[in-house]
């Protein structure tokens, strides 16, 4: 029988599962964290890191700790942030996208990166760690210095390593993650100019943008913020800049849309937030072998088949909130069912933690379960943000 996935209970028991998984293989204890794990927790590449696993697992740390006041976490938020400081971060001000051993692979400064790196302090700023404030506020005026487009109202993406050329490519994601980011700076500093900042990126990507491309988010875009429909459309399958309408990003963006609704409510938020999520499930869901698809195309039709563990994690996270501000049962339906395909599928119950990548028909394609990039973020934030909507509801 399947567990009673709205249940709190359950909810922190998967968490501890998965953090299971990770802790204590994934700490080096020579700095930072290992980012490269097979289906068995044996890790295959100690010396490689990525800018987003390094910050994501300071992200585990700190929620993990925030949630059970184990001092143990808290070390591990601190250690996370040395190794960001002491090896990711450069002279130029900028964070290494990729390091071997002592040896930067690739110095491109991505806005998606100082994304996570904004985001790993604000919710080490909450977990205590008091000089994470001063990291943001560095992080916030290089953002200001260099990558906001007032013009545009967005953030451009990219740099090379000394910050001497800007790419002329422009994209919807390093802006999500933006605004996740500084919602999660004004939790933990309450300085208006965060909040405002997140809501100027969600109202000009949800309103201005999506408008281009019938209410939908598109990723890509020229330097002039105007879609660029072929981009990457021969690589659709790139880990962070896939072709195609990404139903993962309609359905995320819908929980930040909520979430940004909790700080600065406006109609238009809930709304939209619906709209996204009822579009991205309406396409995108499958029938056949259950589970969410990775993309489809600008016709609707499905263009990438793979299911991918943070598409589910998102979309049944955006499913509960959505659930608990309108009260309509359709969302809870979701949510059940998106959890019951993810339970059946997507989650190793031998090893702990989710598959990163199955086929459409639910088939592995490999061993590894979590190269760089994946940390299980989503999987743990997803639970705790059901939680936490629960709390602030009063449903707990």
């Amino acid at each position: 029988m399947s567990p009673n996935f709205r249940s709190s209970e359950f909810l922190n028991q998967h968490i501890d599962s998965i953090y299971a998984f990770y802790h204590p293989r994934a700490v080096d204890e020579n700095g930072g964290f290992f980012h490269y794990f097979k289906d068995s927790g044996a890790v295959y590449d100690k010396d490689t890191r990525h800018l987003v696993s390094s910050t994501r697992f300071v992200f585990n740390y700190a929620m993990r700790y925030l949630h059970t006041a184990e001092q143990k976490d808290l070390e591990l938020v601190e250690h996370g942030l040395a190794f960001l400081e002491n090896v990711h971060k450069q002279p130029t001000g900028g964070y290494a996208w990729l390091i071997k051993g002592n040896k930067v692979l690739d110095g491109t400064n991505h806005c998606y990166g100082l994304a996570f790196v904004l985001l790993a302090n604000a919710i080490a700023l909450k977990a205590g760690v008091t000089s994470a404030k001063n990291t943001i506020e560095r992080v916030w005026a290089l953002l200001e210095d260099k990558y906001f487009e007032p013009k545009y109202q967005l953030y451009l993406d990219e740099y090379n390593s000394d910050f001497s050329i800007a790419g002329s490519y422009r994209g919807q994601n390093a802006n999500m993650h933006m605004c996740e980011a500084l919602l999660m700076v004004f939790e933990a500093t309450s300085d208006q100019k965060y909040l405002e900042r997140a809501y100027t990126l969600a109202d000009t990507m949800i309103n201005v943008q999506a408008s281009l491309a019938n209410g939908l988010v598109w990723e890509h875009y020229n330097r002039d913020w105007e879609i660029d429909w072929d981009y990457n459309k021969s690589d659709p399958k790139h880990l962070f800049r896939p072709w195609g309408f990404q139903p993962g990003h309609q359905t995320e963006w819908s929980k930040l849309l909520l979430l940004l609704n909790r700080h600065k409510p406006s109609p238009w938020l809930v709304d939209q937030a619906k709209t996204l999520f009822d579009t991205a499930l309406k396409y995108a869901w499958d029938d056949k072998h259950k589970g969410i698809v990775y993309g489809f195309d600008p016709t609707y039709q499905i263009c990438d088949g793979d299911k991918y563990f943070w598409v589910q994690a998102e979309s049944f996270a955006a499913a509960a909130l959505l659930a608990l501000e309108t009260n309509d049962p359709k969302y809870w339906d979701w949510y059940d069912k998106i959890w019951a395909y993810s339970w059946a599928h997507m989650i190793d119950h031998t090893h702990g933690a989710w598959y990163r990548i199955l086929s459409q028909q639910n088939n592995a394609y490999s061993d590894e379960k979590s190269p760089a990039g994946k940390t299980d973020y989503h999987t743990m934030g997803a639970c705790y943000e059901v939680l936490r909507a629960y709390q602030l509801k009063g449903s707990a």
